[in-house]
């Protein structure tokens, strides 16, 4: 039994679904427009302001689709209405980042700088205040595209553990190592 693809999806003000022939989900929303191709023995109902996901068998793989399309049609209705925002900290001597429109310029410590162009539906925005570490700051409707744009941002230069010098999430905990002891005689 599905547990999250059995909860109906609550549809806000403002937020239209419609699902076409060929099973593709789309949601209109103050935020944008997103689409989903969705596995077509899977059946979509819409109906007063909640939007439902079924299944025709209890198959395993019927009943893992169940729950992830449930899932992906939920965050398209939150991406809509909220957005997402993800922001990373560049953490490290001389390291900066610029963002110029939509490509984001980052110096990491390489003997080259990285530009890297973010895709239209992603905004982004670099800051940095005296004395702190500069912050990129992602906000988008499409939650699986923001969440690829961070991840391959903190790939340039992911965290080391030793200082923590790197691309790192504001949130994330890093693991930092003891390093080297001195030997004792």
């Amino acid at each position: 039994m599905s547990r999250i693809g059995n909860l109906p999806v609550k549809l806000t003000p403002g937020v239209t679904v419609t699902v076409s022939d060929d099973n593709t989900v789309t949601v209109k929303g103050p935020g944008g427009e997103l689409h989903q191709k969705v596995n077509p023995d899977l059946k979509i109902t819409v109906e007063n302001d909640e939007v439902t996901v079924s299944r025709p068998t209890e198959q395993k793989r019927h009943k893992a689709m169940h729950g992830l399309y449930r899932s992906l049609i939920g965050n398209m209705v939150t991406g809509v209405t909220k957005g997402y925002k993800i922001e990373l900290e560049v953490a490290g001597v001389g390291f900066k980042a610029d963002a110029n429109g939509q490509v984001l310029e980052l110096h990491v410590g390489y003997s080259h700088d990285i530009y890297f162009q973010i895709p239209d539906e992603v905004k982004v925005e670099a800051r940095t205040e005296r004395r702190s570490n500069p912050v990129i700051t992602l906000t988008s409707a499409d939650k699986q595209l923001i969440g690829q744009v961070a991840a391959k941002i903190r790939s340039f230069r992911k965290p080391e553990p030793y200082k923590g010098k790197g691309i790192k999430f504001v949130d994330e905990q890093l693991r930092k190592k003891a390093g080297k002891s001195a030997a004792t005689k």
